[in-house]
């Protein structure tokens, strides 16, 4: 019995993964069904009790028809006047209005060559020769712009349009670039950046709270490939890209390393004295490391347990889904009401505390009712497992519930997978979380990576070392 049930289990969840929904977001049932009909039904019953007459009355809903408004065109676009006078006017006419009709309108990019002219000249008493200053450019002796090089990093790792796509793009408007050349950019680029990226990594790791998580990324490793196959191409070793994100401050790490070892968190954490929040992976789990180490569950983790039972054990696993969902609301209410750190601890030990407290009676009661194999009892063995990190959120008002919004600055990594496969090398990865940690800042800082990734080549040459973090996106100034 308990083998069919498991294998039931692994039946659904397999329907569920190729057909079913990704949200789990969950919709409590209501205790009474609402009246099919508004009006009361009126019942006749005649002699005969073998058949019965019903009637009732039902006032017909027309949904009023609503007229299709038309968007207002940005105010910021800029105009361009075009004026149709009619044909055949006679002289004398006079005009009386107008009408304006406004239409959003394209042009493609265009690639132009920036030629920087500078005259020469010969001083008559010193002999000398003077000319003008080069500016300086983001990559020494090199013929590409701050421009072009932002929008072709902004394009592969914003927009998910690897190179070999790019150069289909450029040869389409009449610019023929090779694969070589675009990977020399890109290589001379995060080298100039490489500064700008350890002064993050120093800013971030000075922060109390962090959010963490890892993502696998296939990585094309030439050491195996050429040990297994004369043509050296075929094998793919899968790395990880190691998130982190500090809410407080916003900043966005990623770090590259060859696999999922506990070493890896210990490495980067060896310093660090604070809060993670993490899910249940156990790498986190006793790190050796210099500093003290608080560790925070993910309550979205624990759920999603909860709503892969709904099918094996649905009136348990609705109940606890019932409780985290209030948890949520309780959330929801403190960030619409934008409320210090400190009310919203308060607002946490008189809501959120004794359901917490409830719930975990319950789980514990249940614990010993339900198999150990089944969704469920998994669930609630997750749960219980990670209880006191689960609930140590409402110690602090600065910490989150869950680690939901460290998840969302790894989607573009997830879309980036789909559109190039995998990365070159090990090296190219690292380059790579080097960009997906700039480009993640801008998205939660709300900076326009392009207008921002341009500014910075334009001046970091020339930039003073101790003044870096002037140029991170959560502290940067437009001063173009």
């Amino acid at each position: 019995m308990l083998d069919y049930q498991y294998l039931q289990q692994q039946l659904s969840e397999l329907k569920r993964l190729i057909f079913g929904s990704k949200s789990e977001r969950f919709v409590a049932t209501e205790d009474g069904q609402l009246e099919l009909f508004t009006e009361v039904s009126s019942i006749t019953a005649p002699l005969d009790n073998d058949t019965i007459e019903i009637t009732y009355k039902r006032e017909q809903y027309t949904k009023p028809k609503q007229q299709p408004v038309r968007t207002t065109l940005a105010a910021h676009l800029p105009r361009v006047e075009e004026t149709i006078e009619p044909e055949g006017l006679p002289i004398g006419a006079k005009k009386i209005g107008e009408e304006i009709t406004e239409l959003l309108e394209y042009t493609p990019s265009s690639i132009y060559v920036r030629k920087i002219i500078r005259p020469k000249y010969v001083l008559p008493e010193a002999q000398n020769i003077v000319i003008g200053s080069l500016p300086s450019l983001p990559i020494l002796k090199g013929n590409a712009g701050a421009g072009l090089l932002a929008q072709i990093l902004v394009n592969k790792f914003c927009y998910h349009l690897p190179f070999y796509r790019q150069r289909q793009i450029f040869k389409g408007q009449g610019v023929m670039l090779s694969e070589a050349t675009l990977c020399g950019w890109f290589n001379a680029t995060t080298r100039l950046l490489a500064p700008l990226y350890d002064c993050l990594e120093k800013q971030l790791l000075q922060s109390n709270y962090l959010q963490i998580d890892e993502s696998p990324i296939k990585v094309q490793d030439f050491h195996k490939t050429k040990a297994k196959t004369k043509r050296g191409k075929g094998t793919l070793h899968m790395g990880y890209h190691w998130v982190h994100h500090a809410p407080v401050e916003g900043l966005v790490l990623f770090k590259y390393a060859p696999s999922r070892s506990k070493k890896v968190p210990e490495t980067i954490l060896q310093q660090y004295s604070g809060t993670i929040q993490t899910d249940g992976y156990s790498g986190y789990l006793n790190l050796t490391t210099k500093g003290s180490i608080k560790l925070l569950g993910c309550m979205a983790h624990a759920r999603r347990y909860f709503e892969k039972a709904l099918d094996q054990d649905a009136s348990k696993a609705s109940y606890v889904l019932e409780q985290i969902q209030k948890l949520y609301t309780i959330e929801r209410k403190s960030r619409e009401r934008d409320i210090h750190s400190t009310t919203r601890q308060r607002y946490r030990r008189r809501y959120a505390v004794p359901i917490l407290r409830a719930l975990e009676i319950w789980l514990q009661k249940q614990a010993l009712a339900v198999l150990p194999k089944s969704a469920i009892g998994r669930a609630i063995a997750y749960t219980l497992k990670l209880w006191t990190k689960l609930v140590a959120y409402t110690d602090n008002g600065i910490y989150e519930i869950d680690n939901n919004r460290i998840e969302n600055t790894i989607r573009p990594l997830a879309l980036g997978r789909k559109n190039y496969l995998f990365a070159g090398s090990h090296k190219a990865a690292q380059k790579a979380a080097m960009l997906y940690s700039f480009f993640a800042m801008c998205k939660i800082n709300n900076v326009a990576p392009y207008v921002w990734l341009k500014d910075v080549l334009e001046r970091i040459p020339e930039h003073k070392a101790n003044r870096l973090t002037e140029l991170l996106p959560n502290h940067w100034k437009n001063f173009s």
